[in-house]
């Protein structure tokens, strides 16, 4: 558990939680599931003999809870969060080499079958995990996995400012309270899902043009339908993570306590909406990699009647110039002793000419019904 001391122009690291509420600045206590799991009880009386806030028992279950979406929920003396982010092994993220298969294992049951699907890589990354925040008057407190890029690089960036001087200026300007720390983390939370926009749009490009390749059939249906349940999945992710920052908001304009200059409120306002305006983004974007998917699938199928419609259309014309041809041929095939041209030497060769005739007069009659007219031709 890291515990940070942040004032206007310092920040101070500090192993254990003090007894008393800070006067000026404010705590933020972060913490991870495994080390509030081990003991609840116990966590939580040093957190309100820290910020003096007792947290109730079903905020405890929630925010133990792994599956748990996002969600806003208030009381008199504290506001929670619950926002789900990508996981470091989904968004791909660089941090510590053992974070994938750690992180892994404390994934949701929900995305445990995500192995034995054939969800492509660039939508495997939506694996998400949640995170806790607890919004006091002087802390923040933050409850999540082993492993989160954000939260890490902001703790780093905390540690380095511990270790510079008071006289050096900072190149970082200080959160000015828990809610501003908030709005930081979640705004770089979102802006992770933001750096999916991509690759997903590369990945379903590569299905658009597989499904209406005429050289070689379109196989992947099981990726494909994988893809738009993920993508259904992202999609009721942000409309909660939307509906979280809208509660979040108005709670913000509700309360005045923590706030104590309107202009601090304004900013605040600022960022939240525009975190909201940045899951927007990634909702629209959503439904139209939906929408575009369902529109190829469409277009395959509808490409696929056309082809087939040519070929019956060849088949139907090939059919309808042999048909006269096989009705002379069948009546010269009759067991008459005596017929028209039998036994002419000529008769032959005038049958060849009738049946050449034939077939030049019924080109000419399906060229001006344009039934032969050329694909090429179709497009111009």
């Amino acid at each position: 558990m890291d515990i940070f001391l942040i004032s206007d122009n310092h920040v101070s690291q500090s192993l254990e939680l003090p007894d008393v509420v800070p006067l000026k600045g404010f705590l933020w206590i972060d913490a991870t599931h495994e080390e509030v799991a081990a003991d609840p009880e116990a966590w939580r009386n040093a957190i309100e003999r820290a910020t003096g806030v007792q947290i109730y028992d079903p905020h405890m279950t929630d925010t133990l809870n792994p599956n748990h979406p996002s969600y806003f929920d208030s009381t008199q003396d504290y506001g929670m969060v619950v926002f789900r982010k990508l996981m470091l092994n989904g968004a791909g993220g660089n941090g510590n080499s053992q974070a994938p298969a750690n992180a892994e294992a404390a994934a949701p049951a929900a995305e445990s079958d995500s192995s034995k699907r054939k969800i492509p890589a660039a939508l495997s990354k939506l694996a998400t995990q949640p995170v806790t925040f607890l919004i006091m008057d002087h802390a923040l407190v933050t409850v999540h996995e082993r492993y989160s890029r954000t939260i890490d690089a902001t703790r780093t960036r905390l540690l380095e400012l511990c270790n510079k001087t008071e006289k050096t200026p900072h190149a970082i300007r200080l959160p000015a309270s828990p809610e501003d720390l908030l709005l930081r983390l979640i705004n770089a939370m979102v802006d992770q899902y933001l750096d999916l926009r991509q690759p997903l749009t590369t990945q379903l490009d590569r299905w658009q043009r597989a499904l209406l390749d005429p050289r070689r059939p379109f196989k992947d249906w099981m990726a494909l339908l994988d893809a738009r349940i993920e993508l259904r999945k992202l999609e009721n992710l942000c409309e909660e993570q939307h509906d979280a920052m809208q509660e979040l908001r108005d709670y913000f304009v509700d309360i005045d306590d923590g706030i104590e200059i309107s202009r601090a409120k304004d900013l605040l306002l600022v960022r939240i909406n525009d975190v909201m305006e940045h899951i927007t983004r990634v909702l629209n974007h959503a439904r139209r990699l939906e929408s575009s998917i369902e529109s190829a699938v469409q277009i395959h199928f509808s490409a696929v009647a056309h082809r087939t419609n040519e070929i019956m259309r060849t088949l139907t014309v090939i059919t309808a110039l042999f048909m006269p041809l096989t009705l002379i041929t069948g009546i010269f095939g009759m067991n008459f002793e005596v017929m028209p041209l039998l036994k002419n030497a000529l008769g032959f060769w005038l049958t060849m000419g009738s049946m050449a005739l034939v077939i030049v007069v019924m080109l000419v009659f399906f060229q001006r019904r344009r039934y032969l007219e050329s694909q090429a031709l179709d497009r111009r």
